[in-house]
């Protein structure tokens, strides 16, 4: 007899369901979120397990590689797929999903999640944190010039380092101003050392990060998005094409159709949001900043001239990405072409 495991995952407790292969329920239990106190309730059951799922969530990569670290069977499951079982329960409890998310297990309805390395982990976090501080930083930075325009000053384009002191220059007489912006200032500039700290510490991974230095060969393809595709695809080889990674990361239209019924509509926007949002910007360096001929680039603006920048810009994504995955693949740099006769000329 074979029994599957659905674990429903909180901050706190689990709570665990494990049914045999004809779909009873022979096993409820709850336990801490935590590896150890989840393997003695598994083993405890003295069940041959033979398939444990969990959804993806902020604790799934932790208790996943618990679980495997004691031998345990355990599988993330996509947590959108899991919900549209879910549904199918008149009431949404803990205690319900987890029958779910076992009743999922035995029937193998499931598409499994890849679990990063912790290492890709931590350099996700690392990029996670970086743009937290900016985005932070672009908000003060925004309520400052709403406060200078009340009082009838218009700030300019300054540099995010020369900010204070412009700000300084402009209202360094208006002592009320001053006083409400003065403490802005004072948090934008502990905010801008700590995000050239973090700075440092990804162009340090980087520099010895092999990987990430062959992606860099790339045009327009920078620190920044070299280690957030390197933190994202983790391994090259869990794809069986290249092609398949622009629409892991969502840059592939999404499509609805049902009858007569066929839409193509934009890009669907799934996947890492953090690693597209990163190409999206190489693209756009590639298109607009590169003065480099490639082929990628005359490709690219080839797109642009016919259907617009900005989609020329997510077309340039899309490529880059399996371009940049084909180069990790095959441990090679870019190959920029030979460029045309007349272009050279």
């Amino acid at each position: 007899m074979k029994y599957f495991a659905g674990l429903d995952v909180s901050l706190e407790e689990t709570s665990i369901c494990i049914v045999d292969e004809t779909g009873r329920i022979v096993k409820e239990a709850r336990a801490l979120s935590d590896p150890q106190a989840l393997c003695d309730a598994l083993k405890g059951t003295g069940l041959p397990l033979e398939r444990i799922g969990l959804e993806a969530c902020s604790l799934t990569a932790w208790l996943h590689d618990g679980l495997h670290a004691e031998g345990l069977p355990a599988t993330c499951i996509e947590t959108r797929q899991a919900n549209a079982a879910m549904k199918t329960m008149p009431n949404k409890t803990d205690r319900n999903d987890a029958r779910a998310l076992a009743q999922i297990m035995r029937t193998g309805w499931y598409r499994q999640v890849h679990v990063k390395s912790r290492q890709c982990r931590l350099w996700r976090s690392l990029l996670v944190a970086r743009r937290t501080v900016l985005n932070e930083m672009r908000s003060i930075e925004n309520v400052v010039r709403a406060i200078l325009r009340e009082a009838g000053v218009k700030l300019g384009l300054p540099s995010r380092s020369a900010f204070a002191g412009r700000v300084r220059e402009l209202t360094g007489a208006d002592a009320e101003v001053m006083a409400m912006v003065e403490p802005l200032l004072a948090i934008l500039g502990v905010m801008l050392r700590e995000f050239a700290r973090l700075t440092k510490q990804v162009l340090d991974i980087v520099r010895n990060e092999e990987v990430c230095r062959r992606l860099k060969s790339a045009p327009g393809v920078g620190p920044i998005t070299a280690l957030a595709f390197r933190a994202t695809i983790d391994r090259p080889e869990r794809f069986g094409s290249s092609q398949a990674v622009g629409a892991h990361l969502g840059l592939t239209p999404a499509r609805y159709q049902s009858g007569e019924t066929d839409i193509q509509g934009k890009v669907s926007r799934c996947g890492d949001e953090l690693a597209r949002t990163a190409l999206y910007e190489a693209a756009h360096t590639l298109l607009v900043r590169s003065k480099k001929w490639s082929s990628l680039r005359a490709w690219g603006m080839n797109i642009a001239r016919r259907r617009g920048m900005a989609r020329a810009r997510v077309a340039v994504a899309r490529k880059l990405a399996v371009i940049l995955h084909r180069m990790w693949a095959d441990a090679t740099e870019f190959r920029f072409g030979k460029e045309p006769v007349h272009l050279a000329a």
